[in-house]
């Protein structure tokens, strides 16, 4: 059966490779907003608004017009902040873990038809490398000599890796609108899991999840 499923591979991807049509690739830029989330991390945990913006490639897969790769290069902000609503007399309401990345994310786009304004859907494996990570009002862990330190608390990992879907319009393949949903696959704060604590969540991978909606722009 193993091998079966690895010749079924190999033969997918040299016929999809057979098919790329590296000469008709479209460029274009793509923008939006970002909600994100992260799950079994801080407490108190609400969701932190942020945006995205980079550049994108189209690369046809058959000669339909129809179906695409499409490779992104993203400045991607996400993480979580405090502001849970049953939480506001808290410590920690008013900390921001914020998670600023250069996202690459590697789409598998199909328009339902072959019409030129046409809705389409789109699967991909995400790459997420951490930039910066920017931590305030978080709240004290402990203290060392009437100092207070925030130990772990917010440190996300350098590297993710998340799985993305989304859906969107077309307008004259050139001005799309897209709605995306991340899940993230890896432990956005590894370090969390050392703190020591009775809620159980303190022991579960902390998994970083995004909605974002945007507009991309394709040139001719």
């Amino acid at each position: 059966m193993k091998k079966l499923f690895l010749t079924s591979a190999l033969c997918a991807v040299t016929v999809l490779s057979a098919q790329i049509d590296l000469s008709s690739t479209r460029f274009g830029l793509t923008a939006g907003g970002t909600y994100s989330r992260v799950r079994n991390a801080h407490n108190p945990s609400g969701a932190r608004y942020a945006a995205y913006g980079g550049f994108l490639a189209m690369i046809p897969v058959d000669g339909n017009d129809q179906f695409f790769i499409q490779p992104e290069v993203e400045y991607f902000g996400a993480g979580e902040t405090g502001k849970d609503k049953d939480a506001k007399s808290s410590p920690g309401y008013d900390a921001v873990y914020a998670n600023n990345y250069i996202s690459v994310p590697i789409y598998f786009k199909g328009y339902f038809s072959e019409a030129e304004s046409e809705f389409f859907a789109m699967a991909r494996p995400k790459f997420n490398f951490l930039i910066h990570n920017n931590v305030t009002d978080a709240p004290v862990i402990y203290t060392i000599d009437g100092d207070p330190v925030t130990g772990v608390n917010g440190k996300a990992a350098s590297f993710n890796f998340a799985l993305g879907f989304g859906i969107g319009f077309s307008y004259k393949r050139q001005l799309e609108i897209t709605a995306r949903y991340d899940l993230g696959l890896s432990n956005t704060y590894p370090g969390l899991m050392n703190e020591v604590s009775s809620d159980p969540n303190v022991q579960k991978k902390k998994s970083e999840q995004v909605l974002s909606l945007g507009l991309s722009y394709i040139f001719q």
